[in-house]
């Protein structure tokens, strides 16, 4: 396993964690924190050991509190497209992994933060959540896919009112807008929570998991047939071994053995 300054990995039965370890800087994103979250995920893509992965913060103060400002000085036009370019491009690497992903997001997730939870598959909070995107206060706009990403979870009117004040929102209330799918006491019982739903996401089809996850991920995208690519998916599932084992293991009332085939 790679030896990293800024994230600590760690894996446990199936399940990687993947700890953003800057507490000083309360977890902020830069440079080459990001170069190493992008080497991290990639090296989860292809180890077949891991089957599920878990991001949360170091410490209890914050997830993410943002981008490196510090680095933000030197932007301009055209660094400006490059930064946000790539951001997105780590990002969608979190989202479009056929693993599943899930965010535990102990205290501040705000601008680079929040779009990083929000491009895991789920979000698991606590108390002491709070999600915002403040860019606007800093003269910018969200840059890591925050602007459509928030769209898509929480609808336009209440991304657009996030996004345009800059203001966060606590815990209870990304629950009930569809910021969080659960909400528990502390970070603690958020890491349990995360791979008691990894354990049950385990019992089922690995390929079938990763086509679901693919199938989701289209249905917002403008260039390809959402409904196309899931009949496709379908019938690959169809010729798997997965498929086979599933249907023989319900037939003779047994739990299925399923090997990602």
């Amino acid at each position: 396993m790679p030896i990293y300054k800024n994230i600590i990995e760690s894996v446990d039965d199936g399940i990687l964690i993947i700890t953003i370890n800057r507490p000083e800087k309360l977890n902020a994103l830069n440079t080459m924190t990001l170069s190493e979250l992008k080497k991290c995920i990639e090296n989860a893509y292809d180890d077949m050991g891991i089957r599920g992965i878990i991001v949360t913060g170091a410490g209890e103060k914050a997830f993410v509190a943002g981008a490196d400002i510090a680095e933000f000085s030197e932007l301009n036009e055209l660094n400006g497209r490059k930064f946000s370019e790539r951001g997105q491009e780590i990002f969608a690497l979190f989202e479009n992994c056929i693993k599943p992903v899930i965010a535990v997001v102990n205290g501040y997730a705000l601008g680079g933060g929040c779009e990083l939870a929000m491009s895991c598959h789920l979000r698991i909070g606590t108390e002491n959540t709070f999600f915002g995107q403040p860019e606007v206060s800093l003269g910018i706009i969200p840059g890591y896919g925050g602007t459509q990403r928030l769209t898509q979870l929480v609808g336009k009117a209440r991304a657009l009112e996030m996004m345009l004040t800059g203001e966060m929102v606590g815990s209870n209330t990304a629950l009930r807008i569809g910021l969080l799918n659960h909400l528990v006491a502390t970070k603690e019982d958020a890491i349990a929570k995360a791979k008691d739903i990894l354990y049950n996401i385990f019992k089922n089809a690995p390929l079938a998991i990763g086509m679901v996850i693919n199938c989701v991920n289209s249905a917002f995208s403008k260039s390809v047939d959402g409904y196309q690519i899931e009949a496709n998916s379908f019938a690959n599932c169809c010729k798997s071994m997965d498929f086979k084992e599933g249907a023989t293991a319900f037939l003779e009332k047994r739990k299925p053995e399923f090997k990602g085939e």
